[in-house]
């Protein structure tokens, strides 16, 4: 298990400015950081073999391999009897080097575990997150066939410099019963990737229905004022909210839905990646309200400005597709309102959908945008040869990240600094 070291810290002890600023200042500077490494990603793909761990592609990454894994997988952990017994049925039956000990003898990491594990170099926080990057970036996270990694939800964690939930905080939640919204939670839930059966493997519908139900209770005691003194009955909740970290407790705009539909499925990958519950509800939160409110309020502002800039960054990276769509009536919003909505997470394999995520955390979740371009490009030829580009374009073909994530850094620097700033800020 390789949880991030404590000298991550999960906050910039350095840095005075606010939480918001800081991140859109990390953005700016990933836009910068992937403009000048689009050429390095663009000479990698052409190498069949790179001669460097550091390249794009790794010669320890399992995407090229393949694996028979004939372990059985267990529930989801928070819905097991016991981790342990979870855990233990986890393990591959093929032969694995030795366990790891004190000192790591039989062990063989990836640079990124590594660097996740020690924490970074002499204490230098800033750096150790640009190179951690460089690493999602370059050296891809390793995982069994089932986009399984022992490390990777602890990789979401520092990326987004979310703080520890304690766990009687999420059953505090948890206990409180049915939110306003349960009732449009549960019409979901059931199928939430129904057709997916990793995910139906190791994620219950009552583990989706409680973590989902948790979150409106969130989002509806910060968007509901307390009028009167609370009652003793009441106390433990409102300390709980008090009490909660800032990152978790910042107030959503009034307008902020406590649900939406399509919620299900953003917050499926946290579910499926979490090593329990409280990891997911943590990352989840966070998410949808620092990263993209915009996706979750009433009107669902923050998605339709996000379709508008698929069809814009088109134009730019591809004119004759965009004209062509444009001559069929064919806008963003009639095919990509779910990838903009769930980071793709609606397009399956699963396993290639945390690969996804990893590089979307590392950079910018507003990247999903040129992701989305990306996809369309690669399937450019069917569109102009089918007689009917719109059923095409009502599901798009199984995600492929590793090529994905290659083309859509490549179009980073064709995109206009003040466009890269609205795709920066769509979904806030």
């Amino acid at each position: 298990m390789a949880k991030p070291h404590p000298s991550w810290g999960l906050q910039d002890p350095e840095t005075p400015a606010s939480p918001r600023t800081m991140r859109t200042l990390r953005k700016i500077q990933s836009h910068q950081v992937l403009t000048t490494s689009s050429a390095l990603i663009a000479q990698t793909q052409s190498r069949p073999s790179p001669a460097r761990p550091s390249e794009y592609t790794s010669t320890d990454s399992p995407a090229g391999t393949t694996r028979t894994l004939t372990h059985r997988r267990a529930r989801s952990n928070s819905d097991a009897a016991a981790r342990e017994a979870a855990l233990a049925t986890a393990i591959p039956t093929q032969r694995r080097p030795a366990r790891k000990t004190g000192s790591g003898v039989g062990v063989k990491r990836s640079l990124l575990e590594n660097l996740l594990r020690d924490g970074p170099h002499n204490g230098k926080v800033k750096e150790g997150l640009q190179e951690l990057k460089y690493l999602v970036l370059s050296t891809k996270v390793d995982a069994d066939g089932d986009g399984m990694s022992p490390y990777r939800i602890y990789l979401w964690l520092v990326l987004l410099n979310i703080p520890p939930v304690p766990t009687d905080d999420y059953l505090t939640l948890v206990h409180r019963g049915g939110s306003p919204a349960y009732t449009k939670i549960r019409n979901d839930t059931f199928r939430t990737l129904a057709t997916d059966p990793l995910f139906k493997r190791r994620v219950t519908e009552a583990s989706l229905i409680r973590l989902l139900n948790a979150v409106a209770w969130k989002l509806h005691d910060s968007k509901v004022k307390p009028r009167s003194r609370p009652t003793s009955s009441r106390r433990r909740e409102m300390e709980m909210l008090v009490n909660t970290p800032p990152s978790i407790a910042e107030e959503p705009s009034a307008d902020t839905a406590i649900y939406v539909q399509g919620m299900n499925v953003l917050c499926a990958p946290f579910l499926y990646a979490a090593r329990s519950e409280v990891e997911a509800f943590a990352l989840f939160h966070y998410f949808v309200t620092k990263e993209c409110p915009g996706y979750i309020r009433g009107a669902l502002d923050g998605v339709h400005r996000g379709l508008r800039l698929v069809d814009r960054c088109l134009e730019i990276v591809e004119p004759k597709l965009a004209a062509y769509l444009s001559s069929k009536s064919l806008s963003a919003e009639l095919y990509a309102f779910a990838s903009v909505l769930t980071l793709s997470a609606c397009t399956p394999p699963l396993p290639e959908v945390l690969h996804l995520w990893d590089f979307l955390f590392a950079y910018g979740p507003h990247l999903n945008i040129l992701c989305i371009v990306a996809q369309l490009v690669r399937i450019r030829d069917t569109i102009f040869q089918s007689d009917s580009p719109g059923r095409v374009l009502r599901s798009f073909p199984p995600l492929e990240a590793k090529g994905i994530i290659a083309m859509a850094v490549s179009f980073v620097p064709k995109i206009p600094d003040d466009l890269y700033e609205e795709m920066i800020h769509h979904a806030k």
